[in-house]
């Protein structure tokens, strides 16, 4: 499954179902840049959950709204509630076990 770029506008609608990930990055975020194939290749191994990525310079309420305060910062909602919040890189390993603690 693809990650979808989601924003300010429509991250309520696309994160409050099942079990979703936002990872909050910026294009200047070295970590961010590791961050992002981690989260791409955990997306194409796991079809029970829905994969976002929020450009917090471009979308600025969100990351406010839920403290994000550093970057890499992947947040993951069940049913519209955040259930972890994971600042700093995240080893896909890691990242999967997380996820699947929440699925099913």
């Amino acid at each position: 499954m693809a990650v979808t770029d989601i924003n300010d506008d429509n991250f309520v609608a696309e994160t409050n179902s099942g079990v979703t990930i936002t990872d909050f990055w910026a294009t200047w975020c070295g970590p961010c840049r590791m961050q992002s194939p981690v989260v791409e290749t955990v997306s194409e191994k796991m079809d029970n959950v829905k994969f976002t990525k929020m450009d917090v310079d471009e979308n600025p309420a969100t990351a406010q709204e839920f403290g994000i305060m550093a970057i890499p910062t992947l947040l993951v909602k069940k049913d519209g509630e955040v259930v972890e919040r994971l600042t700093g890189f995240t080893p896909a390993h890691q990242l999967e076990a997380i996820l699947a603690k929440h699925v099913g």
